[in-house]
């Protein structure tokens, strides 16, 4: 009978697919190393996703229950990870659905393209600052955003939290929502234009204005934004 320790050692060596072929085999112990190894990914972006982290904990815990559900209908040669976050994702619905809730999210990460090049999401709507008021500008920017994705329909607020949060590649997203990758930058792109849109109506007006005041005061700032 192997040990604990030499399990764990031998299951840490297998790729996510083979990891889970072998718990899907019999071999429990596996369960266990994939816990370890997606546990925390998967909590964060339920949390981030449902706004609410004891509802994200009923939504993790309902996740590695469908996991051990519908464990005979993975796929051998399926990419796990996209896999993982699409049960997760349907969990989250169906939670949220119930509780009538909203969630919040935070856009201060990178998304990464399909070759893995990053790309600020706030760059796309504000330019960075580059002084201290404006760090605190941007501050209230940042703020005003997490609030924002809250109004985000639900197929764009996946989009968004899967890939300026957990970090995953547009290729996954798309086999995570089962949609084509060009539906994946379209919805990402539909993300930024919306929020863009509900901020110049929010704030459009009062910039302008606060615009023209700081070019009348300081011509240098004119070459700073070109």
């Amino acid at each position: 009978m192997a040990h604990p320790g030499e399990d764990r050692q031998r299951f840490a060596s297998l790729s996510d697919e083979a990891l889970f072929l072998a718990y899907r085999d019999g071999q429990r112990a596996a369960f266990d190393e994939l816990v370890a190894r997606f546990g925390c990914e998967l909590y964060n972006y339920l949390r981030r996703y449902i706004g609410d982290p004891v509802l994200a904990e009923d939504a993790f815990q309902q996740t590695f229950l469908q996991l051990h559900v519908k464990k005979h209908l993975y796929q051998e040669g399926r990419p796990l990870r996209p896999w993982l976050y699409t049960i997760a994702t349907n969990q989250a619905i169906d939670l949220l659905r119930r509780q009538k809730r909203h969630n919040a999210a935070s856009l201060d990460a990178d998304i990464k393209d399909g070759d893995g090049n990053a790309t600020s999401f706030a760059a796309s709507l504000v330019a960075e600052p580059t002084d201290p008021l404006g760090n605190l500008y941007q501050e209230e920017r940042r703020l005003w955003l997490r609030a924002a994705v809250q109004r985000l329909p639900g197929h764009l607020r996946a989009v968004v939290i899967m890939a300026y949060h957990q970090g995953l590649k547009q290729r996954e997203i798309a086999e995570a929502l089962n949609i084509p990758v060009g539906t994946v930058k379209s919805r990402l792109h539909a993300a930024v234009q919306r929020l863009g849109q509900m901020w110049q109506a929010e704030h459009g007006a009062s910039e302008e204005i606060q615009a023209a005041e700081e070019r009348s005061g300081d011509d240098q700032l004119e070459e700073a934004c070109e």
